[in-house]
């Protein structure tokens, strides 16, 4: 079947084919791409009557049953309905798996793959691009027009009004991620839904910068050793268009205000007179967990990540075609250093 382009594809998903079998979601925005592979799947399950039932398999589920994943798309619901099976490209769920299902009548169900940034010519991408009823969908971060138009239409599900000063306000904030973006409009409308109408001073109060959400989130995951997470959130963030080298500089300003709130705790203090001196001030959402992380992290532990982070900085500044790398090894070797749950050390 044909590619379809970017700016197509909201349009196309309203309007999808029922007849189309397999679906490949693919970009640089990860929440774009699962929101849309969500759409799709349901597009399809709803095109089957009765309506069909939507199964996710994970890699995980692949290692452990390499028949799985054609087993359940050849199988055909028992009370009627087109089974979708969802799932995400990878190490082992890779092209040479899936065209053979993308074959004319191979499967009974529908497949819908979720995949990250595709160049032009790589072999799942023109496997989907190539196979008669299936399409290849990408996404890539949303750009002013499409942010305002994401603002509109959450907005008014929740039957909240917003001034123009406050919409270009908060577009001006949002980034490129779109599930960053929806849960900052989220987050927003049930602060604002008492009132009914969004103000400036309403996003000032509400709506972090995206970007410093998204570096954020990077940190405070590599601070708890949640190291999944942690790598989520990088390649996220950098996929986005932040620097690697933002993102390590950032770790270091993280692990420097933790060395001092822990000295002052050592030295006797309590949370809010440690955090009082800190500039710039650290915002109230984030006391909880950095009080958590600082009172796991000793001086000593800390002091080893800030040395561990100033050896990347510097590699990465010397050879910053490889910064992304030296980013994510520094946050995995970071977490692993992270005290575990139990007693303060």
């Amino acid at each position: 079947m044909v590619a379809i382009k970017a700016h197509q594809a909201q349009a196309f998903l309203k309007s999808m084919d029922g007849a189309i079998a397999a679906v490949l979601v693919y970009g640089n925005d990860a929440g774009l791409v699962s929101e849309r592979a969500q759409a799709a799947a349901e597009r399809l399950a709803g095109s089957s009557d009765p309506p069909g039932e939507i199964v996710r398999i994970e890699e995980a589920d692949f290692e452990q049953d390499p028949e799985r994943l054609a087993v359940e798309l050849k199988t055909v619901a028992m009370f009627g309905g087109r089974r979708i099976v969802r799932t995400t490209a990878g190490r082992k769920i890779n092209a040479q798996v899936l065209t053979p299902l993308l074959a004319p009548g191979a499967v009974a169900g529908a497949l819908v793959v979720e995949a990250g940034n595709l160049r032009q010519g790589d072999a799942l991408r023109a496997a989907f691009e190539r196979a008669d009823h299936a399409v290849a969908i990408p996404c890539y971060g949303d750009e002013g027009r499409d942010l305002d138009r994401l603002v509109r239409e959450r907005l008014a599900a929740h039957g909240v009004e917003i001034t123009a000063e406050a919409r270009q306000a908060l577009v001006a904030r949002l980034g490129a991620d779109r599930a960053l973006s929806r849960s900052e409009i989220e987050k927003l409308a049930l602060y604002a839904g008492g009132k009914g109408r969004i103000e400036v001073d309403d996003i000032d109060a509400v709506v972090g910068d995206a970007a410093e959400l998204a570096i954020d989130a990077v940190l405070f995951a590599a601070a708890s050793g949640d190291a999944a997470r942690a790598l989520s959130e990088i390649d996220r963030t950098v996929a986005s268009g932040e620097s690697p080298q933002a993102i390590i500089l950032a770790l270091q300003r993280h692990f420097q205000r933790l060395n001092r709130i822990r000295a002052a705790l050592d030295a006797g203090r309590g949370f809010e007179d440690a955090i009082r001196p800190l500039r710039p001030p650290l915002h109230f959402k984030h006391k909880g967990i950095v009080e958590t992380q600082a009172r796991a992290w000793t001086l000593a532990r800390s002091s080893q990540a800030l040395a561990m982070i100033a050896t990347a900085a510097r590699a990465a500044r010397l050879t910053a075609t490889l910064e992304t790398s030296i980013a994510e090894r520094l946050v995995l070797d970071v977490t692993r250093l992270a005290p575990r749950p139990g007693p303060t050390r």
